[in-house]
């Protein structure tokens, strides 16, 4: 499990990519609130980064609206960023 931020464009450290294993946890970020302080919100699913990758994806587009992904090492991936690791070439396939 990585100890370091990584990012959507791949400047992790980690030479093999994305860390589709790393904690991560799903948010509900109200409309206009841009900040990446998540403390105290309420978490809405946590799981593996890859499964809330999965799961706001298969979500329909009114209900992941306001949804952001903190990954471990306090990154924060907002909704744009979500739908294209979804489509990354190396996402893991659903088991």
């Amino acid at each position: 499990m990585s100890h370091s931020p990584t990012t959507f464009r791949g400047e992790s450290p980690n030479l093999n990519g994305i860390e589709w294993d790393d904690h991560a946890a799903i948010h509900n970020r109200p409309n206009g609130n841009e900040s990446n302080m998540l403390r105290g919100f309420n978490v809405m699913r946590e799981g593996t980064f890859a499964e809330m990758v999965r799961f706001v994806d298969h979500l329909p587009e009114d209900e992941r609206e306001h949804l952001v992904i903190q990954k471990s090492g306090d990154r924060v991936f907002t909704l744009p960023e979500i739908l294209a690791l979804a489509r990354h070439d190396d996402f893991p396939k659903a088991d």
